[in-house]
């Protein structure tokens, strides 16, 4: 499956027209600091000469998340959007606001990913949401969208996609992360929007809030050259990674939480297969009065993990897989 849709017409895009051929970095820009001066959101086009789809990559929608910002900045550093036909349009940092503040929401205090499609009467991240909607997303063809885990929630490469769509599984398949994750739409979230426009989307997610993983990184990188490769779009010259392991399909998730407050001792890894009732962490507390074992609740994939050393009764310490094919 290639997702073949020719645009030859000149591009419009930002009160911009961008024909065949040219490259261009343009200015998203919505709003302003309390200082007046603008927030600049930087978009590059790449243009072939020859006619193709129109790819949007796109990552700090989150702006803390700044794995995913790495990886569409190797993306750009690597030269893999100057396509052999169509167009690349890259956004390494949709939340500028989040970003200059190491946060992940928008000055409003708003998740700008709930917030799609927007509104143009709004609140600051909603009236965001809303020009993208109109401006950015309605010329793309495909998506791929870069996160991370939350926090100190650290998320093993996967690729989240929904049951049923058949073009959505098979550049997963392409794709190829150690785990492909079938979720649910989150509602106002960008990947929800790509669904209800019609726009297969691929979301990656690699790496936690605030730190890098080089490694992680690169595994992203290899599943774009494939999956650019996959629709003509790559270099000859750049080398198309091999697939060595197939990506794992993951149906059903749980989250197991913790039970007690105090130190987070992790006992296992990510990616590790655990069975039922392993030991795969022990909580304590600063005193040596308490020491409790957390088990695993039934046997899967460890798919994330919380790397803080502090945990609340209740909070989140691991993702596990509870289907798989």
């Amino acid at each position: 499956m290639i997702i073949d849709k020719k645009h030859s017409e000149d591009l419009e895009i930002l009160g911009e027209r961008i024909k065949l051929g040219e490259s261009r970095k343009l200015n998203f820009n919505n709003a302003r600091l309390f200082t007046g001066t603008a927030v600049e959101v930087p978009v590059f086009i790449e243009r072939s000469i020859n006619p193709g789809p129109t790819v949007l990559i796109t990552a700090g929608i989150h702006g803390d998340e700044v794995n995913g910002i790495e990886i569409v900045r190797e993306i750009l550093t690597h030269k893999l959007n100057k396509p052999t036909r169509g167009t690349v349009i890259c956004m390494p940092i949709v939340n500028i606001f989040g970003f200059i503040n190491k946060s992940r929401f928008f000055p409003d205090g708003r998740d700008l990913n709930r917030q799609f499609p927007g509104n143009s009467k709004g609140s600051l991240a909603s009236r965001f949401a809303y020009n993208f909607t109109k401006e950015i997303l309605p010329l793309a063809d495909f998506c791929m969208d870069f996160h991370t885990g939350g926090a100190d929630r650290y998320n093993a490469a996967q690729i989240r996609i929904e049951h049923g769509n058949e073009t959505v599984s098979q550049l997963a398949a392409v794709f190829n992360a150690p785990f492909t994750l079938y979720g649910n739409q989150i509602d106002g979230s960008y990947r929800e929007l790509c669904y209800k426009m019609n726009i297969p989307i691929l979301l990656n997610e690699s790496g936690k809030s605030l730190s890098f993983d080089k490694s992680i990184c690169k595994e992203a990188l290899s599943g774009v050259k494939r999956v650019l490769a996959h629709l003509e779009m790559l270099s000859p010259k750049i080398e198309v990674p091999k697939v060595v392991e197939k990506s794992i399909l993951i149906h059903e998730t749980t989250w197991i939480r913790a039970d007690f407050s105090g130190f987070l001792h992790v006992k296992t890894n990510l990616h590790d297969f655990v069975t039922k009732d392993q030991l795969i962490a022990r909580i304590s507390d600063p005193f040596g009065d308490m020491r409790h074992s957390v088990l695993a609740k039934n046997s899967g994939y460890i798919i994330n993990i919380n790397q803080a050393p502090m945990v609340y009764q209740g909070d989140a310490i691991f993702h596990i897989s509870t289907r798989t094919e």
